[in-house]
């Protein structure tokens, strides 16, 4: 199970009643908190979720609105008895420009471990808090990146292959774990009484792009596809900004999860000439009809299928 908050949904500046974009998850104990712009702190607190368990914090890039919230978020988590390392992924430059926030947020409790991304890979894969974090480039006006996350779903266990094969139930728990049991003399192994794998979870994110193939791909079969719609107006200078600024309209948006088939898309990331992004739900929908325009701390449970 994982608990998703896209705590904020506006673009280029905070709103009285848009935050700017910021997505926090809850897995197995932990928190994951991708981009934080000014006062993410604030979303967190009135969805009444914890400071403390942000383990792992996600940069997409270095515009202002997606990480100058950072030291006061990292002020908060000290606030809130943090102590245990907390890990900080991004694009190339990443520690020296959290360094450098951070001369503002001095002494923190707690020590920072940075993982910066390749820039010379279209994409790379980590194993962290168990999960698969795939982070791959998209197309904005300096160097982004998109994250998918996925929770794969062991088989399930068949105790009566355990049973042929004389296995004492004892080591039926270590074997469901994918670990190697020895048992007179020979190793077994999980593949040996587990079923063909489930499907998962899976969420991608991305924000701040032009549409790419490579969005398409992330977003095929996800749980949530969570993607920036920064102007809804249907119009050719909606259409020439977009392009310039290097960001996506609604309906470009739209049109990827048509093709890549989430099972839901929330749309986020709004202009703030856009006083009403919900105006455009119907025209969306018309395109992909499992959009949502969303707005501040949309919450969602994402279980496994059965």
């Amino acid at each position: 199970m994982i608990d998703v908050c896209l705590l904020g949904t506006g673009g280029m500046m905070p709103l009285p009643y848009r935050a700017l974009t910021s997505l926090m998850m809850r897995y197995n104990g932990s928190s994951i908190l991708v981009d934080c712009g000014e006062a993410t702190q604030v979303q967190v607190r009135r969805r009444g979720w914890s400071f403390n368990p942000i383990d792992l914090i996600l940069i997409t890039h270095f515009h202002a609105d997606h990480i100058s919230g950072l030291p006061g978020m990292l002020l908060a988590m000290g606030n809130a008895d943090r102590a245990e390392v907390v890990t900080i992924v991004g694009p190339k430059g990443i520690e020296h420009v959290v360094r450098s926030l951070c001369v503002i947020a001095p002494r923190l409790p707690f020590e920072l471990k940075f993982i910066e991304l390749d820039s010379s890979l279209p994409e790379q894969t980590l194993e962290l808090l168990g999960l698969r974090i795939n982070a791959f480039k998209v197309n904005h006006n300096m160097l982004c990146y998109g994250y998918s996350f996925e929770l794969d779903r062991a088989g399930k266990f068949d105790a009566e292959a355990a049973q042929k094969l004389g296995l004492p139930v004892q080591y039926w728990n270590k074997l469901q774990k994918g670990e190697e049991v020895e048992f007179e003399g020979s190793i077994y192994t999980g593949d040996m009484v587990m079923g063909p794998a489930r499907k998962g979870l899976k969420i991608t994110y991305v924000t701040d792009t032009r549409p790419t193939e490579k969005i398409l791909e992330a977003a095929t079969d996800a749980d949530l596809f969570i993607c920036e719609g920064m102007y809804g107006e249907k119009d050719e200078e909606s259409d020439d900004k977009a392009k310039d600024k290097k960001h996506m309209t609604m309906y470009e948006a739209a049109e990827i999860a048509k093709k890549a088939q989430p099972k839901e898309m929330w749309l986020t990331h709004y202009s703030p000439s856009m006083i009403k992004p919900e105006q455009y739900s119907d025209a969306v929908k018309e395109i992909f009809p499992r959009a949502i325009v969303s707005k501040d701390r949309r919450t969602t449970e994402l279980k496994f299928e059965d």
